[in-house]
């Protein structure tokens, strides 16, 4: 049995009442990890858990859409740099295109997921698979058209797209890894 503390003058002398922890004792109790718990104040009511969810899913996205921007930005300059010293002209032209196919083959997904992050599962795996048809007919029809053209180096277009797609790719699971999305969404 643990004997009770000592009362300050300004707290209650009944029993009943001292028992009884209120928001401020609650707010200063520490959690199982040792921190304080943060309750919110009187006659403010706590986010939705969906929205906490929702927010946190969008910050992945977020941070997979400014990692792939970074990532093909240092591309491109890499890859005209390269492409112009290895090819000339041709390079160059390569570079940009293969950047620019990999910008709209990996954003658009990661848009898409970000657009869809508050949809039920469902609606996000519709979006997401009707863009990624869309990019996939498109791809072949760029590749075809650019076929019979010799503006470009294909070894760099090549090199390029493929660092591109790969390496967002990457970037995408890295930020889902790391991501701090709830494993269990608590009722409100």
């Amino acid at each position: 049995m643990t004997t009770p503390a000592p009362q300050t003058p300004d707290e209650p002398t009944t029993p009943a009442a001292a028992a009884e922890p209120t928001a401020a004792d609650a707010a200063r109790a520490p959690s199982t990890s040792g921190a304080p718990v943060a309750l919110p104040a009187e006659g403010v009511s706590a986010p939705d858990p969906a929205d906490v969810v929702a927010e946190a899913v969008s910050a992945v996205f977020r941070r997979a859409l400014r990692d792939t921007l970074l990532l093909l930005g240092g591309l491109l300059v890499l890859g005209v740099g390269l492409g112009a010293l290895l090819a000339g002209t041709a390079g160059v032209w390569g570079a940009l295109m293969g950047v620019a196919i990999a910008l709209v083959f990996s954003g658009t997904t990661i848009v898409a997921m970000a657009r869809t992050a508050r949809s039920t599962p469902t609606t996000t795996a519709a979006v997401v698979l009707g863009s990624w048809l869309v990019k996939i007919v498109l791809l072949g029809i760029v590749l075809a058209v650019l076929r019979n053209y010799e503006f470009y180096d294909r070894i760099v277009f090549a090199a390029v797209l493929l660092l591109g797609v790969i390496g967002s790719a990457l970037l995408d699971y890295r930020a889902v890894d790391r991501g701090r999305i709830p494993y269990v969404t608590p009722k409100s």
